[in-house]
């Protein structure tokens, strides 16, 4: 249990896909322990900062409890949402009484709860004119990637190259193993750290694979 007074920080730990490897951003509990925090909690997440409906994310919003410090290795990890929407998620983090703790992200906290008037009200403006940068930004760069992904396949399939995204073998083994254990849809997506209409889909491969041809008459 944290002790009076004590730095309360929930740390959230984001990668893209099923195959990238959170252990990289691990370091990061250590540093926020190293820094005077207690840990209350690490979200790990394997899904895309372009989703609002992140089960880890949401699970962590509703966790915090004011004065609380949320934790990432950069802004993209939280969001790389629209603006409006990656405000709105902002907005709720800071309702919940919590605030960000991001690394390339000037924090004014302290100084703004120090200050009255109108140097209080130009240094919230300026901490919100810092944040929607950095929230704008990693939107730019996902939307920058998407449209080079985009531009690659297109290339590829006018010189005939393109055979689409290669099926990640190992991680649809595990998908099958555990329906195979008894599993429900639900329980195996969660264990495998993917959408249920990911197992579905993996699921009916499978089976069409294992079922033999008919034998017409």
């Amino acid at each position: 249990m944290a002790g009076s007074g004590a730095k309360v920080a929930r740390v959230y730990l984001r990668v893209s896909t099923v195959d990238q490897d959170l252990a990289r951003q691990e370091n990061i509990v250590a540093g926020a322990k190293a820094a005077g925090f207690y840990v209350a909690a690490v979200y790990r997440e394997k899904a895309s900062g372009a989703r609002p409906d992140r089960p880890e994310l949401l699970r962590m919003v509703a966790d915090l409890q004011p004065g609380e410090v949320v934790v990432a290795e950069k802004i993209d990890r939280i969001s790389r949402l629209p603006l409006p929407e990656a405000e709105l998620l902002v907005q709720t983090i800071r309702g919940r009484g919590a605030r960000l703790a991001v690394p390339g992200i000037v924090d004014l906290s302290d100084l703004v709860a120090d200050s009255a008037g109108v140097a209080r009200i130009v240094l919230e403006a300026v901490q919100d004119m810092l944040l929607r940068v950095a929230l704008q930004t990693a939107r730019d760069d996902y939307e920058t990637r998407r449209e080079r992904q985009r531009e690659g396949i297109e290339v590829a399939k006018r010189a005939g190259r393109y055979t689409g995204r290669k099926p990640d073998l190992a991680h649809h083994r595990r998908i099958v193993g555990l329906r195979e254990a008894g599993m429900s849809i639900a329980k195996t997506a969660e264990l495998a750290g993917c959408s249920i209409a990911h197992v579905k889909r993996v699921t009916a491969i499978h089976r069409s694979r294992a079922t033999p041809p008919q034998q017409g008459d």
